[in-house]
């Protein structure tokens, strides 16, 4: 089983809202049709989805640690009342960006320039023949100029790709919980801050060494043929707010096949971002707190959770579903 593009579904907050489709779906209309229809009878079995939610308390106040999925569809909405009480219970919404920047035209821009080629070479030259020939086959088929793929950098296509496809799965990044948090914030008058920039979050892309990139979009690849039921699975954990499940599968496989990625893009993170979260509880002059990043960022040993629960705070899970 691949496990990076399921887990930057997430991890990051950037990596699905710069990419547009790119071309008609093979089969006309109908993968929209099956994916609509697998959502509705996922909305039909489980209901509203069981928030990965967790209540850490001091003192005087608390912070709500809320995990995204980063794309989803629209019938994942409404969520449960524990999340929007979490909300609502809040005077400041901290997200992996700030909502000025997640939302701004220019965003996609710099990402699609980090991943221009800049060294004169030719996608075509940092591949092996079996990879690059998938790729023109893909590219064929989904109506993208060869001369243009050439332009990109491994890791920008391999992106692409996977943002292509969940979307033909029928999860849209412009539904995800980020960014539905930040209308709700926005709309009820709530102060938002950024965890980290944009740029941070480009630079752990294009800071994939080549190896790492060659491996991304060649999962990338073969996912376009067999990812969606993968996709589908870790999906269908996340609205059962199934901890252990997401944690197996994604950041388990992602330590051991991606080390190196992994402790970027999750673990020193998560370091960089506790004494933020820690702040809001230290200062008593502060309300409480809902931190709304990628569900990767808040489970297991390396997880948000169990770094605040090591410094002493109260930590609970918040989950009426689950009683």
């Amino acid at each position: 089983m691949k496990c990076l593009r399921t887990a930057l579904l997430s991890c990051l907050a950037i990596a699905m809202p710069c990419i547009s489709l790119a071309g008609p779906a093979p089969g006309g209309t109908s993968g929209q049709a099956s994916a609509t229809g697998r959502a509705q009878a996922s909305v039909a079995v489980f209901g509203r989805p069981v928030p990965l939610l967790w209540k850490v308390s001091d003192a005087d106040n608390s912070v709500y640690l809320l995990g995204s999925f980063h794309v989803l569809r629209s019938e994942d909405y409404p969520l449960s009342d524990d999340a929007e009480h979490a909300l609502a219970d809040s005077e400041l919404v901290m997200f992996e960006l700030a909502p000025d920047e997640m939302q701004s035209p220019q965003l996609p821009l710099r990402m699609r320039d980090a991943g221009l080629r800049k060294d004169g070479k030719r996608l075509q030259d940092d591949l092996d023949l079996p990879v690059w020939a998938k790729l023109q086959a893909y590219a064929q088929r989904n109506a993208m100029p060869l001369d243009a793929v050439q332009e990109f950098e491994p890791w920008y296509m391999g992106l692409m790709i996977s943002s292509l496809e969940m979307q033909r799965d029928g999860l849209d990044p412009k539904l995800g919980l980020d960014e539905h948090f930040m209308l709700e914030a926005q709309r009820a008058g709530k102060q938002t801050q950024g965890l980290e920039t944009g740029d941070e979050q480009i630079a752990l892309l294009d800071g994939m060494g080549l190896a790492e990139q060659r491996q991304f979009l060649a999962e990338a690849l073969d996912d376009a043929d067999d990812g969606a039921k993968e996709t589908e699975e870790l999906h269908r954990a996340w609205r059962e707010g199934d901890a252990q499940t997401l944690w197996n599968r994604m950041a388990v496989q992602m330590q051991r096949e991606y080390p190196r990625l992994y402790h970027r893009i999750d673990v020193q993170r998560n370091e960089a971002w506790v004494p933020k979260i820690a702040h809001r509880l230290d200062d008593v002059h502060k309300g409480n707190t809902l931190v709304v990043v990628g569900a990767l960022h808040l489970l297991g040993p390396d997880g948000v959770v169990e770094k605040l629960r090591a410094k002493g705070y109260k930590v609970e899970r918040v989950c009426s579903a689950c009683k």
